[in-house]
């Protein structure tokens, strides 16, 4: 199997926190000297970058959460002059001010070479076409690999979002290979395709990179086998660095952390210790050798695991599982703890593909209402129940017998729920605004 790193991804253990360590430590005096809410918090805790001589003392610093770059928005969180910065990116902010990130132009080639990694891992070539159909705009996911393919030499098609029929259009006739996207979309790909009398097999697509949202092995299923690609999962976060973070390789056991470039940590989201290897709890990640915007035990709210067991492919690199709930999703509906995943596995399952829905949340004489909103897709109608009545009430009573509680359902317009740039916005909570 191809490792793109080889130098870095097949460290041996030693090796590799030798160098986390010798890096960890620069980061650590990066952001005492150049930002100011990192020196003001280190201070308070009476802490000197010289405290850090292992890299247990990393438990000693504290965490970094989303709260704390909205606060220091726009710039605040810079360890670089903004001359330095030569690419800005940023969060929707559809309810608040947006989270701004930089990049020098070192955190651009080595964001590049992450990406690269995984690309590669995923059984990305140079002789590759890659259609990405991901937002060209202030979201990270576009730009990152569109920096990695090219720096495999693949050739990159920029489609962006949207225009579905041109999406297809485009892979029949330049011969895509490698098809980037969110899962979802992929599956209205596959739906397009057969409205318009397509076979897939006709296509030259052969690896699928999805992310952006999360996904089951079910999914994974259903689009492979309709657009008949081998399909990987990767994950990125903007806060961090945007995708590149980790990434399958063939073996798809896992998703390969670039710990040379990031130091991961398991913790207990109620007590914030730090889990053991294998225990399942909230990601925080330390960035290593970013420039612009380093991160210091940044709280990334997903939910997973770590695994440090050398891979088949070669590779070191611990392997994290696939994310499916986050810690700060959870919604308490009538004294029931309520996860958004429970509710999409339920609808992918009845629907028998992906839908796009909402989860509303709001509080009526004092009582917690839960309502799923579904927009209307081919699909729905083309399961064995063929009734939207039926359809709706057999996916209630899944709920119900999955949660526990009683929810209303609906189907709504095509495109006609609240959307930001990732697509979808997923959990609406009104009794926050009440």
């Amino acid at each position: 199997m191809t490792i793109w790193d080889s130098a870095r991804e097949s460290l041996s253990r030693d090796e590799l926190e030798q160098l986390q360590l010798e890096r960890l430590q620069a980061t650590v005096n990066r952001v005492y000297k150049n930002v100011i809410h990192y020196r003001k918090i280190f201070t308070e805790r009476g802490i000197i970058p010289e405290d850090i001589q292992s890299l247990a003392d990393l438990a000693r610093l504290p965490f970094t959460t989303r709260d704390d770059l909205r606060l220091n928005y726009p710039y605040g969180m810079f360890a670089v002059p903004l001359r330095e910065v030569v690419r800005i990116h940023s969060s929707s902010g559809t309810t608040s001010k947006p989270i701004v990130m930089g990049y020098t132009k070192n955190d651009v080639r080595m964001w590049s070479n992450l990406v690269a990694r995984f690309m590669t891992a995923a059984g990305v070539t140079r002789d590759d076409l890659v259609q990405i159909a991901f937002n060209y705009g202030l979201f990270t996911g576009a730009f990152g690999l569109h920096y990695g393919a090219e720096t495999i030499g693949a050739s990159v098609i920029p489609t962006s979002t949207g225009n579905t029929e041109k999406q297809i259009m485009i892979m029949q006739d330049y011969k895509t290979t490698v098809l980037v996207c969110t899962p979802s979309y992929a599956l209205i790909l596959a739906d397009r395709m057969n409205q318009m009398g397509i076979d897939p097999k006709g296509l030259s697509l052969r690896v699928g990179l999805f992310g952006g949202e999360p996904w089951s092995e079910a999914m994974r299923a259903e689009i492979e086998a309709r657009l008949h690609l081998r399909a990987t999962d990767n994950y990125g976060l903007s806060e961090v660095i945007g995708p590149g973070v980790a990434g399958e390789c063939a073996c798809r056991k896992g998703m390969h952390l670039s710990e040379d470039a990031l130091i991961p940590e398991i913790i207990d989201p109620e007590t914030k210790a730090v889990l053991p290897p294998g225990r399942e709890g909230e990601l925080v990640l330390t960035t290593l050798n970013k420039e612009a915007f380093p991160m210091i035990r940044y709280r990334t709210g997903d939910l997973t695991s770590l695994d440090y067991e050398t891979c088949d492919c070669g590779r070191t690199l611990v392997r994290m599982k696939k994310t499916m709930t986050r810690s700060d999703d959870m919604l308490i509906v009538k004294g029931v703890n309520v996860f958004p995943s429970q509710i999409r596995e339920i609808l992918f399952d009845t629907a028998q593909g992906e839908a796009p829905h909402q989860i509303i949340v709001e509080r009526e004489a004092a009582m917690d209402v839960l309502e799923v909103r579904i927009e209307v897709t081919e699909r729905i109608f083309t399961v064995e129940v063929q009734k939207p009545r039926a359809f709706l009430e057999m996916f209630r009573k899944r709920i119900k017998s999955v949660i526990g509680i009683d929810v209303a359902v609906s189907l709504v317009e095509p495109g006609s729920l609240s959307r930001d740039d990732a697509g979808v916005i997923p959990v609406i909570d009104k009794r926050r605004a009440s």
